[in-house]
């Protein structure tokens, strides 16, 4: 697209159908090989999970594992991809941007990519072997556990998902005060209700369990204040050179 040139609705849209294409062409490219790769990643993930307990996860129909490892394929497809899909995505908004705002957003793609990556994994070696030793904590000689892997891996591949969604968390509101959206000041005036918004999001996303709950919500919360203290060194680099400027005039 030419520098400078405004589309009507039609090429925006045409734009759109041609990234989303890009994403899911790449998405079924990542698919096949991702798919081979999947069993030995589930029973890596079952290893990291059942670390320190003795447990044997049981399956109860004929096609509960081989579906199992479609969802796995699809978690690393997503994984594989998400940086070219970040990438279509980013090269989508640029041209509606200035040039300062197109630099700062081509720094963080690798930075959303890294953080996503980083709260799958948070995910996978540290929080869900917790939630399984709090689960084991209520057995008693009368009572005791079956695991089915259907239930155990779904829900791993689920809260992976939502805790690399969760780790943009940084980005977005160090983003909120470069771009002068929201100041640093109002989004600091406003922590306690950040914190119960992250909480009810926590609430709605997570299993029906206040422990799973809370392992999404300190993580996400301590994330929104590395990036507001990030926003704050920013917001502070503009005044110093707004006020420079000034000075100069």
């Amino acid at each position: 697209m030419a520098k400078g040139k405004s589309l009507n609705l039609i090429e925006h849209l045409e734009l759109l159908r041609k990234v989303l294409i890009k994403s899911f062409v790449a998405l079924g490219v990542g698919f096949v090989p991702m798919f081979w790769v999947a069993p030995s990643v589930m029973n890596i993930l079952i290893e990291v999970m059942m670390s320190k307990n003795n447990i044997t996860l049981h399956y109860f129909s004929p096609m509960e594992v081989f579906i199992l490892q479609l969802k796995t394929a699809m978690l690393l497809d997503v994984l594989l991809c998400f940086p070219y899909i970040m990438r279509q995505l980013w090269h989508f908004v640029l041209p509606a941007l200035h040039e300062n705002e197109r630099k700062f957003i081509r720094s963080i793609i690798f930075s959303s990519s890294l953080l996503f990556i980083v709260g799958v994994l948070f995910c996978l070696f540290f929080i869900l072997p917790l939630i399984i030793r709090f689960g084991l904590g209520f057995v008693t000689e009368n009572i005791q556990p079956v695991f089915g892997i259907g239930n155990i891996v779904s829900l791993a591949l689920l809260l992976s998902i939502i805790f690399g969604v969760m780790f943009q968390f940084p980005l977005v509101t160090y983003a909120l005060i470069r771009s002068d959206i929201l100041p640093f000041e109002e989004i600091r005036r406003k922590r306690a209700y950040v914190f119960i918004g992250i909480l009810i999001l926590s609430g709605i996303l997570t299993p029906p369990d206040i422990v799973s709950q809370l392992m999404l919500t300190l993580p996400t919360y301590m994330l929104f204040e590395m990036g507001l203290f990030f926003g704050k060194k920013t917001s502070q680099k503009m005044l110093n050179k707004e006020n420079t400027l000034t000075i100069s005039a």
